[in-house]
């Protein structure tokens, strides 16, 4: 994230609007009143307490999945965890989040449908991602929210016909830098930053798990695009679960592209499931090297609920409290 005075606004939150971070208030006990919560029962899984890692709730996880969490009821349970953000939230949805001191940590990108298919690497789709991206970036400043979300895109010449043939991974990764810099001039003086994110494409067993035919599969790819960019406004967005399953070797990652790392995301692996469950990435030994990187961005919990999605957002909330 870029050290402008406009950026102050996004990371110096008053004590305040981050009601819940060492416990839970009268307003948040309120708030976990109204949204159904057993209040010593929320007291009792704790939330954030170190604080040394900000976490995010993914907004389409819990809507769209677990308990069909509304915006109003994922902000009162943000605020019993301690979590600071709602993300991947739409603008119209905004007020509720400001309501309750919250942020949208990552913005979406304004795509239609499912936005990482149409990206920057196809230049028939440059002049309505970039519209779409620059008119969440307006009102990103309006809010003071830090970031909007980018893509690379699916790597087919129409990206919803695989048969229409392949765009070369030079000639993708060149248009993604072409587009991401011209963001990066309109989002630069509004103190936003774009993210863009590597999405796995081994998984075939669920559209929301993996992503077969997207072409920023690969984070040294991604991490090399975002370089040729060379501007502070523009990062990488890790997500662990991806990272994972196409690359590995995750902490090292963490620290060798630490000054690229803009917003992370959580899973677990295999399964895109919990992170208490069975499944093979340590969450506790990543936010660790996070913080040893001097990471200061938000951590974004995006796994998709196969339990009581209270128990299970608390776990992760409480595996990430490093």
């Amino acid at each position: 994230m870029p050290d402008t005075p406009r950026q102050d606004r996004h990371d110096g939150l008053s004590r305040r609007r981050m009601l819940g971070n060492t416990g839970l208030t009268v307003a948040s006990a309120a708030a976990a009143l109204g949204a159904g919560i057993d209040v010593a029962s929320a007291a009792a899984r704790k939330g954030v307490v170190n604080d040394r890692i900000r976490q995010s709730i993914v907004y389409w996880c819990f809507n769209m999945f677990g308990g069909k969490w509304s915006a109003t009821k994922q902000a009162q349970i943000a605020i019993t965890l301690g979590c600071r953000s709602i993300e991947l939230i739409a603008p119209e949805d905004w007020p509720i989040l400001q309501k309750y001191g919250l942020v949208c940590a990552i913005a979406p990108n304004g795509m239609p449908g499912a936005p990482f298919v149409k990206g920057l690497n196809n230049k028939k789709y440059h002049d309505e991602v970039i519209t779409r991206t620059k008119d969440v970036i307006d009102k990103c400043e309006q809010a003071a929210f830090p970031s909007v979300i980018a893509f690379n895109g699916y790597k087919w010449n129409d990206a919803e016909d695989p048969n229409s043939g392949e765009i070369p991974r030079d000639v993708g990764a060149k248009n993604v830098v072409e587009g991401l810099k011209e963001l990066a001039r309109y989002a630069e003086p509004k103190g936003v930053s774009v993210h863009i994110e590597m999405l796995n494409t081994r998984d075939h067993t669920h559209p929301m798990k993996g992503h077969p035919g997207y072409q920023g599969d690969d984070i040294d790819y991604v991490a090399d695009i975002v370089r040729a960019v060379g501007s502070p406004n523009v990062k990488i967005l890790f997500d662990i679960y991806h990272v994972q399953i196409m690359n590995g070797d995750v902490i090292r990652r963490i620290g060798q592209y630490a000054d690229l790392i803009g917003h992370v995301h959580t899973a677990g692996n295999p399964g895109r499931g919990e992170l208490h469950l069975d499944q093979e990435i340590n969450y506790a030994a990543c936010m660790k090297a996070l913080v040893a990187a001097k990471y200061k961005g938000f951590v974004g919990q995006e796994f998709i609920p196969t339990e009581d999605p209270m128990d299970g957002l608390t776990k992760a909330v409480n595996i990430c409290d490093v």
